[in-house]
């Protein structure tokens, strides 16, 4: 991968009905292992941000959502050493199922005041401020 490709990742913030943000760690051997997370993942060819974000939460969680249930709330653009990643984030509070780790990760439902405590990848860290604001 090229330092001037970028790569579309889209991700979703779950939240339950006492206003906590759901949040995955990845995995030992993933790249930035130990980092937390929204839940989300590449979107690929012939797929839109809303179709990945249901596909990855229906694949990370086990859980269903619809494109109705999703609502855009801001995004990411950040230059990391070899790859520029775009990431929209969605909000989403209406799902089907219990979210459970289908990938080994760790999951935490948090509150998003301290969503600051909890290690993120850069990308992911200026997204907090909006959570915070709206829930």
């Amino acid at each position: 991968m090229g330092s001037g490709q970028t790569v579309l990742v889209a991700a979703c913030a779950l939240v339950d009905t006492d206003g906590r943000v759901l949040i995955a760690q990845r995995p030992a051997g993933k790249s930035m292992a130990g980092l937390w997370e929204f839940p989300g993942g590449k979107v690929e060819a012939g797929e839109t941000p809303e179709e990945a974000v249901i596909r990855e939460l229906q694949e990370e969680l086990g859980i269903t959502t619809r494109i109705a249930c999703l609502a855009p709330l801001t995004f990411a653009s950040h230059a990391y050493d070899d790859f520029h990643l775009l990431m929209p984030l969605f909000i989403c509070r209406r799902y089907w199922g219990i979210p459970q780790a289908k990938e080994g990760q760790a999951l935490k439902w948090v509150r998003p005041r301290d969503l600051r405590d909890f290690p993120m990848p850069a990308a992911d860290e200026p997204l907090v401020p909006f959570l915070i604001d709206l829930i």
